[in-house]
């Protein structure tokens, strides 16, 4: 799901092509509001809130959109040609431009005065004109048993934040994902480092948390599953959903972080342990198995793991404090590869 910068692009696009302009086509393609009928309206604004979008026109009525995970709104020229595509759930055209939803996840038609019903439960937008981090914290603090990660992404807290922010984030403030709410001294710095994050990105495509936006090096951990540290040279684990992270802590002690507060393991002892708890609970529920089949797996898993006293000796080198980190813009640019026409190896004929 896009994240709160790229929304707030969008609608800033979206207010741009449309604003203080007469529509002159409107064409709603979802069933609900198929013979809803617009044009003839001027447009005022379209606003973001958190990640849905709201486009005000006259007479009282806001067109309420979401992009959910696929998505998106391109603008074009009135006088081009409208393509004649399925995923098209809405158009909104003047005189000069018009506006494309392409698989919108959201589209309905409301009164302004209502916007509280479809908006109303979100916590305070990071990139809002009424953003109140302290508001923010409050909402977060609310449940101090609850994860961090988990809590960050709960739109009631704070909205705008997603999985890349999420990551990022953790990982510059030096704090493991499932460590609970309560047991973060400086929320504060939390939530205004997010909120700096997005604004640094909030007016380019894509996000930059490094400082270099040279090809995959834009990000600290956020799609980088089992690939080093870019500080330390840790080796990162992928998490079991989908594109998040779980990068240790990097410290001095050669051992993880526990993940749920307990004590702390070795690298790969978490993941041994797990294959020992599930594949003996599945041999006592299995008739037949062989007793020792937990072990077995274990020690097979161990066999295959990297070496492990080198993965220590690695997490042992001195590092400054994570929280010393925040958008390292003074990074200098990767070098570009050189062009195939200048390279050593081309044929030469």
């Amino acid at each position: 799901m896009p994240e709160g910068d790229a929304v707030w692009r969008t609608a800033r696009l979206l207010d741009e092509a449309l604003a203080g302009r007469v529509l002159t086509r409107c064409d709603f393609r979802v069933p609900r509001f198929a013979t809803t009928d617009l044009t003839g309206r001027t447009v005022t604004e379209t606003v973001s809130s958190g990640k849905h979008l709201l486009t005000r026109v006259e007479g009282g009525l806001t067109v309420h959109t979401h992009l959910r995970m696929d998505g998106s709104w391109r603008i074009r020229p009135t006088s081009d040609y409208l393509p004649s595509d399925h995923r098209i759930r809405l158009v909104l055209g003047n005189d000069s431009r018009q506006a494309l939803g392409y698989q919108l996840g959201v589209v309905e038609v409301l009164p302004t005065g209502s916007e509280a019903r479809v908006v109303g439960h979100l916590g305070p937008d990071l990139l809002g004109p009424g953003w109140d981090a302290a508001e923010a914290v409050r909402r977060l603090q609310a449940d101090p048993d609850r994860p961090v990660g988990e809590a960050l992404l709960d739109q009631r807290n704070l909205a705008g934040i997603g999985n890349i922010y999420k990551s990022e984030v953790l990982f510059l403030r030096g704090l493991d994902p499932w460590r609970p709410v309560g047991g973060i001294d400086d929320m504060e710095a939390l939530v205004e480092l997010a909120r700096k994050l997005l604004d640094a990105n909030k007016d380019r495509a894509g996000q930059i948390t490094t400082g270099n936006p040279a090809r995959g090096q834009e990000t600290w951990v956020y799609g980088r599953p089992g690939r080093p540290c870019r500080r330390c040279g840790t080796p990162g684990s992928g998490a079991r959903a989908a594109r998040r992270y779980v990068l240790p802590v990097t410290n001095t002690s050669g051992r993880y972080p526990s993940r749920r507060g307990g004590t702390p393991v070795a690298p790969g002892g978490w993941l041994l342990q797990r294959v020992r708890t599930h594949t003996e609970r599945l041999a006592a529920t299995s008739q037949g198995s062989p007793p020792h089949l937990g072990q077995a797996a274990a020690d097979l898993l161990q066999a295959v793991l990297p070496d492990r006293d080198g993965l220590r000796r690695r997490m042992q080198r001195p590092a400054k404090e994570l929280s010393e980190l925040t958008v390292p813009l003074h990074h200098p640019p990767a070098p570009r590869p050189s062009s195939v026409f200048g390279s050593p190896h081309r044929r030469r004929g």
